[in-house]
């Protein structure tokens, strides 16, 4: 199973970070290739995507999820992938956000991509997105702070 390990520093309280991420419908804004997330319940979303041609409906559930610390998961359905977002206050205002998350690719275009780092690439630049978001908001679009 691939692993795609990476990190960014947003210029937001750690809390208003952890609340925006736990904020799964609003994926889409940043998150490219992700069609739709609904919050089915507290710890179930299903996912609607299209990446790179290949449309995927799944459900995953929220295995772990401590406010201002982490947010893990896995697939129910479709596809084997798992992984965690840890955040970790930098400073007062600076929140490091880590994304680890392992997959297993299905189609040969998901292979490919996987073998040249088009995943790793993807989720990347879904963080710079994540950053842009929560910066220019400059506040969460709301929170959810269970603890699973």
């Amino acid at each position: 199973m691939p692993t795609i390990d990476q990190t960014i520093e947003v210029a937001v309280p750690i809390s208003t970070a952890y609340d925006q991420w736990t904020q799964f419908e609003e994926f889409p804004h940043f998150m490219g290739g992700v069609e739709e997330v609904r919050q089915v319940t507290d710890t179930l979303t299903h996912w609607r995507t299209s990446i790179g041609g290949v449309e995927r409906e799944f459900d995953a559930q929220i295995i772990d999820q401590h406010p201002d610390q982490r947010v893990a998961w896995r697939s129910v359905d479709g596809p084997a992938h798992e992984g965690v977002v840890t955040f970790e206050a930098v400073d007062a205002g600076t929140t490091r956000v880590h994304v680890e998350t392992r997959w297993e690719p299905d189609s040969l275009v998901e292979k490919a991509g996987a073998a040249v780092g088009a995943d790793d690439l993807q989720v990347k630049a879904d963080l710079k997105r994540f950053k842009e978001f929560v910066e220019n908001r400059g506040t969460e679009t709301g929170a959810w702070r269970g603890d699973v």
